[in-house]
């Protein structure tokens, strides 16, 4: 790994901690942890508990306990799959997706007060790169 890449890694380790530090006291408030937050907000595009690990980045075990967190808080409900009556689907519950939205909402300002320190087109630029690095 070249110095230069080392220096963005940790660039951007920065940033996503600072925003995430920025708007914990608000997730808290929503009765989340960050890592429940994250699960939260990937329900719906990924609603099976292995997938979801996978995309995550989490172990499967790890996994397991954010999903009974968010069950046991009301905040999603698995349900059998239709097509594959092995497999339990997981669900957002309305308070689920009220409490999914507003934590969005919370990282969308904390992450917004720093992104207004660009210009919008190095905005765009920026997506672009990150959608880039992201997808395979």
């Amino acid at each position: 790994m070249s110095h230069d890449a080392a220096q963005l890694w940790t660039l951007n380790h920065r940033l996503l901690t600072t925003v995430l530090d920025g708007c914990a006291e608000e997730l808290a408030e929503l009765g989340l942890d960050t890592k429940e937050f994250f699960v939260l907000a990937e329900v719906e595009a990924v609603p099976y508990p292995a997938e979801l690990a996978a995309r995550l980045v989490v172990p499967k075990a790890s996994m397991t306990v954010y999903v009974r967190n968010l069950v046991a808080k009301g905040f999603v409900h698995r349900e059998i799959d239709d097509t594959d009556l092995r497999r339990h689907r997981l669900v957002l519950t309305p308070t689920g997706r009220t409490t999914r939205d507003r934590a969005l909402a919370a990282l969308a300002t904390e992450f917004d007060r720093r992104l207004t320190r660009i210009d919008p087109r190095d905005r765009q630029e920026l997506q672009r790169i990150l959608a880039d690095l992201v997808d395979p």
